[in-house]
């Protein structure tokens, strides 16, 4: 029986100094003056429209997360702005996980304190690398001083937790380059660390000119040895790409992963709402650029797709087993709609291949992936493809 999920909200805000050459997110170069009061009325309009639209009068919200683009630009003003009109349309927990995304180069002291006092209660800091070559390679605009000093103001301003995202198989890098950055990362003791490896997308800088890359072999050893880093550390891996100390994992992404349903409001932004009265998933995409985002005469959103029955169980295990904990038939069932054994075949044939293993508490059955299907993860989500 399909159920409704957790519901979180995503805010996108588009603008940022400089495109980075990696970056395939929906963000755009600040040429002229931001139009910031037009936009906070855009969002908050944007959000109406979506609780009319899916009837979320009633819902409560498990978390928000600002992102971009880089959010910091933004006053602290009109992110409480933001945050007190959404806050007032929901039901939520008083101490409900409100992320915002800031870069080390476009914050002061006063903005974390403001951000904090708007109500954002985690940050998450863009900063890459603390090496300057590769922050200069990678088209940041901040250096390692200016990402140490925003690190420490993070702690400072009252935030109940922060994040710092870090790159690693960036170019040239060396294993000892890779872990360098990673203690740096750790000696500022933040909450959560996003650790992830430079990937190639389309429509990148870096596609058109690809940078030369680490080999496979460096790559991995990159990985293992920093696991080891950060375990020692007190950083547990819940994901991919994540770990926190115990107690920091990110609210926000969890729902995701364990696909939650989530509103997403900003230009280009993603939503996905289960409407369980009548079986439905739902997809939506808002307006990709700010100029048509911002024309009164146009729809917010862009398209609205609906998540066909047979793309449920991929899209469910592709989010799923990003994670470290098991999933259970229940999760499986409220989350999909649809009955467990729709994917026992395939659920059974990862087992043989350990990929996935099984533990039986109660009588349910927990799957998890094992480290050969963390390390071919995309081997084994192809096979609920």
């Amino acid at each position: 029986m399909l159920k409704n999920q957790p519901l979180s909200l995503y805010i996108h805000i588009p603008w940022c100094v400089e495109k980075c050459p990696y970056c395939d997110f929906n963000s755009h170069a600040v040429k002229e003056a931001i139009p910031e009061a037009n936009y906070v009325t855009a969002l908050i309009a944007d959000l109406d429209a979506d609780i009319t639209r899916f009837q979320l009068q009633n819902r409560p919200l498990h978390s928000i997360f600002i992102g971009g683009g880089t959010p910091s630009l933004f006053s602290a003003d009109s992110i409480e702005s933001i945050l007190s009109q959404v806050l007032s349309r929901f039901e939520h927990k008083k101490d409900i996980e409100i992320t915002l995304e800031a870069n080390p180069g476009t914050v002061e002291a006063d903005k974390f304190i403001g951000f904090f006092n708007a109500g954002v209660s985690r940050l998450s800091i863009g900063v890459q690398s603390f090496a300057s070559d590769k922050l200069i390679k990678l088209g940041r605009i901040h250096n390692s001083d200016q990402a140490k000093t925003a690190a420490q103001l993070a702690t400072m301003s009252g935030v109940t937790s922060f994040n710092l995202d870090l790159m690693h198989g960036l170019p040239n890098q060396s294993i000892e380059n890779a872990l360098d950055d990673l203690k740096t990362a750790i000696s500022l003791n933040p909450s959560h660390i996003s650790w992830y490896q430079l990937t190639i997308e389309p429509n990148t800088i870096f596609h058109s000119k690809p940078p030369k890359l680490p080999v496979d072999d460096i790559l991995w050893e990159i990985q293992d040895q920093g696991v080891k880093l950060l375990n020692a550390a007190g950083y547990q891996q819940y994901e991919i790409s994540a770990y926190a100390k115990p107690g920091y994992q990110c609210q926000h992404n969890l729902n995701y992963w364990q696909y939650g349903d989530y509103l997403g409001i900003g230009c280009g932004a993603h939503g996905k709402i289960t409407l369980s009265d009548s079986n439905k998933i739902m997809r939506t995409v808002k307006v990709k650029h700010p100029k048509g985002y911002l024309d009164d005469e146009r729809d917010f959103l862009d398209q609205l797709l609906e998540v066909d029955e047979t793309d449920r169980p991929f899209e469910f295990m592709m989010n799923q087993l990003r994670l470290h904990s098991a999933f259970n038939t229940q999760q499986f069932e409220q989350s999909t709609g649809l009955s467990i054994n729709t994917v026992m075949p395939i659920v059974k044939a990862a087992q043989a291949k350990e990929l996935l293993t099984v533990e039986s508490i109660n009588n349910i059955d927990y799957w998890r992936v094992t480290s050969t299907g963390k390390r071919y993860l995309n081997d084994l989500l192809e096979m609920f493809l």
